[in-house]
């Protein structure tokens, strides 16, 4: 095991464009699913239904956010709308299955998307087993990363010591609040949407595959 990670008793991994590459495109009809939900909304076209969308998405953390704050969209129908998408572009990862198998200490994903999609991702990736709970859009009580109330509400509730865990997350934004509580942050840099000139100085790895990070860093088994 790489030193610099002997300290690590818990392993808290993001979801959408982390535990898959973002390659696989499956966020892409999500993307696609948002934008189509503002456009019928606002009776406005796809081209501006993608500009309100992002508007949210970089102002309120996700587009549900935005949409919550602004014009009190229901989330659950909201999210039962935009995650009823095919995951046959997602495949089973062996490897990464048994990666995450040989981690000492727990294993949580923390996910601005709901337990039930979580639930059929990590299935089709063939982690189903992989980790003890998802802490999902619902348990941060619809407050997304990066609030700083979804990483402390996580802690709270799964007694999560900060200075102990290590966070994956191909959001570099959303390693800020978790590196500020003392956690150790790995960008999941694989091409996923980030923010104009964002700061890169929370960031203490980086990788643009979890799979081949962890065998780099833990080693084989």
């Amino acid at each position: 095991m790489d030193p610099r990670l002997a300290h690590i008793r818990t392993w808290i991994f993001d979801l959408d464009n982390t535990l898959y590459p973002a390659s696989a495109r499956l966020f892409d009809q999500i993307d696609a699913k948002m934008g189509a939900y503002i456009a019928a909304k606002f009776e406005v076209d796809l081209v501006e239904a993608r500009r309100i969308q992002k508007g949210y998405f970089h102002g309120h953390g996700t587009t549900l956010a935005g949409l919550m704050a602004e014009h009190d969209v229901d989330p659950h129908a909201f999210l039962d709308f935009v995650h009823d998408i095919e995951m046959d572009v997602l495949e089973k990862n062996a490897p990464l299955a048994a990666a995450i198998a040989r981690l000492p200490g727990r294993k949580i994903v923390f996910t601005n998307a709901d337990t039930p999609y979580a639930t059929r991702v990590l299935g089709r990736l063939g982690l189903g087993e992989s980790f003890e709970a998802i802490h999902d859009i619902h348990a941060m009580d619809l407050l997304p990363k990066p609030q700083a109330s979804a990483y402390a509400g996580l802690c709270a509730a799964f007694d999560i010591v900060p200075a102990e865990a290590i966070f994956f997350e191909d959001m570099a934004r959303n390693l800020a609040p978790a590196k500020a509580i003392g956690m150790t942050t790995v960008w999941v840099d694989n091409g996923s949407e980030q923010g104009p000139g964002e700061d890169r100085s929370h960031i203490d790895f980086t990788c643009a595959d979890v799979t081949a990070w962890l065998h780099d860093h833990m080693g084989e088994a």
